[in-house]
């Protein structure tokens, strides 16, 4: 899907179906926050959530005092919602509207967060330009972690084709610049009560 086109998409999903009517959302994205914690990183640190919507992860990240978060997504409409939620702490956020493929990082990042945006690019090309970003946005020692569906996840999302990813597989994208920390699996409940399984691995930028 061409870049236009994925926007559409995802624009007009943001701008017909309340958070209740989609399946990532999350009410505590207690995993996101158990990899950020486990970073150790202090209050100033870079935080970049890439994908995110109008998820609530920026919301917890404010409450426990850092002071440095920037949210990206393709989705203007669901950054406006995620501000809006957000009233006057929006101001504290640095909002990007934009295709991670495109992507042009102004500032080096300590730690890169993407829940289910990765799973979506499924050419090499895609993959290639969104890895290569990560590696020039990263400080020395930064991590990333990317939360995808596993290979007992779904095979599609919000009508689009995904990749599957297993440990393996995902550790041999990441070969190039990034060591592995840990990755972990498991059950994401949607608000429709079915259940998506998620694999999560964090990297260290070499």
């Amino acid at each position: 899907m061409e870049t236009s086109n994925r926007k559409n998409h995802w624009e007009h999903v943001y701008s017909t179906k309340q958070p209740s009517e989609v399946s990532w959302t999350q009410d505590i994205p207690q995993t996101s926050l158990d990899f950020i914690h486990s970073a150790n990183l202090n209050k100033q640190a870079n935080i970049i959530d890439i994908g995110g919507g109008d998820s609530k992860l920026v919301d917890f990240l404010l409450d426990e005092g850092f002071e440095n978060i920037s949210v990206l997504d393709i989705s203007e409409e669901a950054l406006n919602r995620a501000r809006k939620r957000l009233g006057s702490k929006a101001a504290y956020v640095t909002w990007i509207v934009s295709d991670i493929t495109a992507f042009e990082p102004r500032q080096a990042y300590d730690f890169w967060h993407d829940r289910a945006a990765f799973h979506f690019l499924t050419t090499e090309n895609q993959i290639a330009k969104y890895l290569s970003t990560a590696r020039q946005a990263l400080k020395e020692n930064g991590v990333i972690t990317i939360g995808t569906f596993s290979e007992d996840g779904p095979k599609k999302c919000s009508g689009l084709d995904i990749k599957q990813y297993s440990e393996k597989t995902l550790i041999n994208e990441l070969n190039n610049g990034f060591e592995k920390i840990k990755c972990i699996t498991e059950n994401h409940t949607t608000p429709f009560k079915t259940t998506q399984n998620f694999l999560f691995c964090s990297f260290r930028k070499r």
